[in-house]
């Protein structure tokens, strides 16, 4: 009985192995430079031109462009899944990925949890607040956009904001959620 339990146990972890691995497509699995730390390309962009990396973390903007959508995304390390982790505290910077084929901008509101395949091609400095930015920058391509965590609800049925209440007063702050 114990080792039909271990056999189970190592059956369930390969398969959970095999999911995590599936979030690129079989045609980009070989090509991606796994040994590029997000780091390494914040600090010199241009040194890792044409390689292919992925990295992930949650949407700030997503803008159209005449060439294509540009998504600004915080960068968040990735778990073993290869999903942004939930702690935005970990993140070593920004970064920008163009998407060349239409992307409709209001598919990737802030907040919104991607995983990003893309090609690097240098570096873009952008204004940022009262300085200015430079961002590493890829070319897209693939793009896996996680669900909403329950956390990051929005629209009707869930409200985060200052309210009235009777026993709090006007600016006492409660959460609805659906």
């Amino acid at each position: 009985m114990w080792l039909s339990f271990r056999l189970l146990l190592l059956v369930l972890s390969g398969l959970l192995a095999g999911c995590a691995a599936s979030v690129l497509p079989a045609s980009l699995q070989l090509q991606v430079d796994r040994t590029l730390a997000f780091a390494q390309l914040k600090d010199s962009p241009d040194s890792y031109r044409g390689r292919l990396v992925i990295v992930g973390g949650e949407v700030l903007s997503a803008k159209r462009l005449k060439e294509g959508t540009r998504i600004e995304v915080l960068q968040i390390p990735l778990e073993d899944s290869q999903a942004p982790g939930k702690d935005r505290t970990t993140s070593e910077g920004r970064f920008l990925a163009m998407q060349q084929e239409f992307l409709d901008p209001a598919t990737l509101p802030p907040g919104t949890r991607v995983t990003i395949a893309g090609e690097v091609t240098g570096a873009t400095t952008l204004p940022l607040d009262e300085t200015d930015y430079t961002y590493p920058t890829l070319e897209i391509k693939h793009l896996k956009v996680w669900p909403m965590r329950d956390n990051q609800a929005s629209g009707p049925g869930s409200y985060s904001g200052p309210a009235w209440h009777p026993a709090y007063g006007p600016w006492y702050r409660y959460y609805y959620w659906r």
